[in-house]
């Protein structure tokens, strides 16, 4: 199985998610974010997968969003 996500930030969503699906014991779990800001992690967790790394900034665009303003934008900007 593999979970996608948008971004992967202090890591407790995908914590969440991992945790329900284990509950239905799949064969195989793996994750793939487009964005990981690792400095913000607080649950040990690394994706297996990962488009791009970026650091500690607020970015919005394709569906990322900052108080529903700037989700349609056709690229990933940093507020």
């Amino acid at each position: 199985m593999l979970v996608v996500d948008d971004i992967l930030d202090t890591g407790r969503t995908l914590a969440e998610v991992m945790s329900g699906i284990g509950k239905h014991h799949p064969k195989d779990i793996r994750t793939c974010v487009l964005l990981d800001k690792p400095s913000r992690r607080a649950i040990p967790l690394k994706a297996d997968f990962v488009g791009f790394e970026i650091p500690d900034v607020f970015v919005v665009g394709y569906g990322l969003d900052y108080n529903e303003y700037y989700r349609n934008l056709p690229f990933i900007g940093r507020i």
